[in-house]
């Protein structure tokens, strides 16, 4: 008899978190690019981000083994303002290429859903031909670049403000929908600030970039302009400096050559792991943004 599929709950929250390690870890060996850590290491810092993909997830649907009511496979994706992505999207490894993950896709990313279809996606081949056949196109990698974070030095003729209060986020919000094509949800928006520190760049009487910071990780980021990045970046690599971070990594997009070229001058360095983001068609202005890591969403 094969899995049964249905619609998950909160409940399910920690054996999807154990799955998705799993299929991860074996990928990592797989490649030759081990990942650190067990499943436990991983939810301890990973629980909050789990909670709101939970309440944020427009789809959200588990495959399990009637027999013993183990979870084989698991997808899920959330849609912000027209742009609807899968944020995850895991088989087992020994329950692969048995018709699970294309029954997955078809329920939490169907066709028809949202103005964009996006995925950040490994580069894992069997995972590509599955998102090929769901209609979406590699469009470019996402870089993950690391490196010490020194002492912030001036912002040159930019002015760095606290994303607080209302306005605040809505004038965030509006550099994001310019500059992505779409908005995070005011909600989301909170709970980033709840976990990490939110910047506005203004020069003169115009804000032109926004930033997020935290412990749990970075992003999203933007600027209006690109030439305004290595300034951000330096006051972003200051922030966290002060807040004692050993190890500052960004996602990157290949088409953002600013932000590569200022980091890669600054001593960062490219891993060995690389995303790739997906959609069903072109959109956003990529060589001035920033996504959100760790890397499930833009």
């Amino acid at each position: 008899m094969g899995p049964l599929y249905r619609r998950a709950t909160p409940d399910d929250a920690i054996a999807c978190h154990e799955l998705m390690w799993s299929s991860v870890t074996d990928l990592g060996m797989r490649q030759g690019t081990p990942l650190e850590g067990t499943a436990a290491d991983w939810w301890r810092w990973s629980e909050p981000l789990n909670r709101l993909l939970a309440d944020e997830a427009a789809e959200w649907w588990v495959a399990e083994l009637p027999s013993s009511g183990e979870l084989v496979g698991f997808a899920r994706s959330e849609e912000r303002d027209g742009l609807f992505e899968l944020t995850e999207f895991f088989v087992r490894p020994n329950q692969q290429s048995k018709g699970i993950g294309k029954a997955l896709l078809e329920k939490a990313f169907p066709d028809g859903r949202g103005q964009v279809r996006s995925i950040i996606a490994t580069s894992d081949v069997r995972a590509q031909a599955r998102y090929y056949a769901a209609g979406t196109v590699a469009r470019f990698p996402l870089f993950t670049m690391g490196g010490a974070p020194a002492a912030s030095s001036p912002l040159h003729d930019l002015t760095a403000e606290s994303i607080d209060g209302s306005q605040a986020i809505q004038a965030q919000r509006s550099i994001e929908r310019i500059v992505l094509g779409h908005r995070r949800s005011e909600s989301e928006i909170r709970w980033l600030l709840a976990r990490r520190q939110g910047h506005l760049y203004r020069r003169d009487d115009r804000y032109v970039g926004f930033s997020f910071l935290g412990p749990d990780g970075t992003g999203p980021m933007a600027a209006l302009d690109p030439s305004d990045l290595p300034a951000i970046l330096v006051h972003v690599e200051g922030v966290a400096h002060a807040m004692g971070l050993e190890r500052l990594e960004l996602q990157v997009p290949g088409p953002n050559d600013v932000t590569v070229r200022h980091l890669l001058a600054r001593g960062f360095r490219i891993d060995r792991w690389i995303n790739l983001l997906m959609s069903d068609r072109p959109f956003g202005q990529f060589d001035r943004f920033i996504p959100f890591s760790p890397p499930l969403f833009l």
